[in-house]
């Protein structure tokens, strides 16, 4: 996704740090860059509200339980697995149709 307007972080790489800036995982400079990039990308702002709020969903429903480390693992994997198939199609664009 991109907004089609030039930023020192571009979008697709906002994108894909979402969850690691929303979990705490990023450095400081990482942090700043993706505030910076949300407070200049309407498009990009939105999607990070919906996944934010997608993971206070998800905390809630089930933020009592842990989840079994080997179905941790083989979750992780498989996202892994799809963002190397993401970037090596092209791009963000194709995240739509996984």
């Amino acid at each position: 996704m991109s907004c089609g307007n030039h930023h020192e972080t571009p979008c697709d790489e906002v994108l894909a740090r979402v969850y690691t800036y929303l979990d705490g995982e990023l450095d400081q400079g990482g942090c700043g860059e993706v505030r910076q990039h949300l407070d200049e990308c309407g498009p990009c702002l939105r999607e990070y509200g919906l996944e934010e709020a997608v993971k206070k969903l998800v905390n809630k429903s089930c933020g009592c339980e842990q989840a079994p480390t080997d179905l941790r693992a083989k979750v992780l994997g498989r996202i892994e697995e799809i963002c190397g198939e993401i970037k090596s199609s092209g791009g963000a664009d194709k995240a739509e149709s996984v």
